[in-house]
């Protein structure tokens, strides 16, 4: 078992650079199962998450070349039986993105039940409304999820939520559907308009991704093709939190400024100067950090994948500071841990209130999902002594090299290895 050791204190100053997407990269490689060639995908972050949507591909047929850390070429060609792993698929929730692309390819696909942080239930109930819409039929047996059609017809589906899974798997499903599928209440996150733009660099006929109506005509054929990553936009604001944290400096690079807006705005209010560039931004931080509200929402509103970072850093605000969680239902398990830390910090269904004192002390924490986990990364660089996190495959499930980029900025970080534990294998 491995463990993060950080002494605290020590003010983050330079540059880091932020690599693609895993919420675009998780959805775009199994994208590549409609394509009736090689795909070469570039900027993909190196991530465990990634690692394990790849063996998922490798196991069901596909050839994978690995091109350089961040490029790698995927035929799909090989692949002769939809039907994705127990196994392997059952530990990410993203898995779930096999069933819209298998479906759009062989019109039939079984996948498990999706996994990943556990945060709340996620159902599915708008996927398979998508896909029923699109002429499919679905059972759900024994934990595996079973769809076929005997033809897909593109038809106009309304989300009752605004649900990003269900938005990525109707379009892979509804691609190469015969006509025209208007998705209304669709998601608009920066990684939709990436897919969209990865099908329609493979012949896709898609219009309106990062609106809340997105419209496809169903084309026959999709080729292989070339096509780069965005930049995580969520690894990006961890870092930015970071700097606001620890009272430093920071030049963010390979980002898409647009993409960070939300974020960008609630730093600012608390007391953070913001610099945007063409594709970088400065974060530095001088005075107090000011308490805040701050609420998720879909894009672009703040991100739910932020909360848990946000909430780290308004603990060392002066006054109270209001969280409100406006997309999962049980965000708030890692509050337990910053307790630990000093933190007072009251839950009451999805409001976090935080009393901030100015300052945190060190202790034993762990990570309880990928986000928290950033979050105690985020509090222990700024507590008073050294902080051990424990269960840090989760972090890594998300974040490429985040150790390394950390003590390039001055961080005083160590990943440990202790006898004795056990820890969830994910690739």
């Amino acid at each position: 078992m491995e463990k993060y050791v950080i002494n605290g204190g020590n003010r983050l100053t330079g540059e880091v650079e932020i690599s693609g997407a895993k919420n675009a990269a998780v959805a775009i490689i199994p994208a590549t199962i409609l394509a009736e060639g090689p795909c070469v995908i570039e900027n993909i972050p190196s991530i465990s998450d990634v690692s394990m949507i790849i063996r998922i591909l490798y196991e069901m047929g596909a050839s994978v070349k690995l091109v350089n850390k961040s490029t790698v070429e995927i035929d799909t060609a090989g692949i002769k039986k939809p039907v994705v792993p127990y196994e392997m698929a059952r530990h990410m929730r993203a898995s779930y993105y096999f069933l819209g692309s298998l479906l759009g390819k062989f019109n039939t696909a079984r996948v498990s039940m999706p996994g990943g942080c556990d945060f709340g239930t996620r159902p599915i109930d708008q996927h398979l409304k998508g896909f029923k819409s699109l002429g499919a039929e679905y059972s759900i047996d024994h934990g595996m999820v079973d769809v076929h059609a005997n033809t897909l017809i593109g038809s106009q589906i309304y989300f009752d939520v605004v649900t990003v899974g269900a938005t990525i798997n109707v379009m892979l499903a509804a691609v190469k559907a015969a006509g025209l599928t208007i998705i209304e209440n669709a998601a608009k996150e920066p990684h939709i308009v990436d897919l969209a733009n990865f099908l329609n660099s493979m012949g896709a006929d898609i219009m309106g991704a990062g609106t809340d109506v997105i419209k496809i005509r169903g084309v026959e054929h999709l080729k292989g093709t070339a096509y780069s990553i965005i930049p995580d936009q969520i690894e990006a604001g961890t870092y930015m939190a970071a700097a606001v944290a620890t009272k430093g400096d920071v030049l963010v690079k390979n980002v898409i400024p647009k993409h960070l807006e939300s974020i960008s705005a609630k730093l600012e209010k608390i007391g953070a100067t913001i610099e945007e560039y063409d594709d970088s931004i400065r974060v530095q931080m001088d005075g107090p950090i000011q308490k805040a509200s701050v609420k998720t929402l879909p894009h672009p509103g703040f991100p739910t994948d932020m909360q848990p970072q946000i909430t780290a850093l308004l603990t060392l605000a002066e006054g109270t500071s209001i969280v409100t969680e406006g997309v999962w239902d049980n965000r708030f398990r890692y509050v337990d841990e910053l307790r630990r830390m000093g933190a007072d910090i009251s839950v009451d269904g999805k409001v976090a209130v935080i009393e901030g004192t100015g300052h945190l002390t060190a202790a034993p924490v762990k990570a309880t999902d990928l986000r928290a986990g950033a979050a105690m990364i985020i509090a222990a660089l700024a507590a008073e002594g050294q902080t051990e996190i424990e269960d840090i495959y989760h972090i890594e499930r998300g974040y490429e090299d985040i150790e390394k980029k950390l003590r390039n900025l001055g961080a005083d970080i160590k990943k440990i290895s202790i006898p004795g534990g056990s820890v969830r294998k994910v690739i």
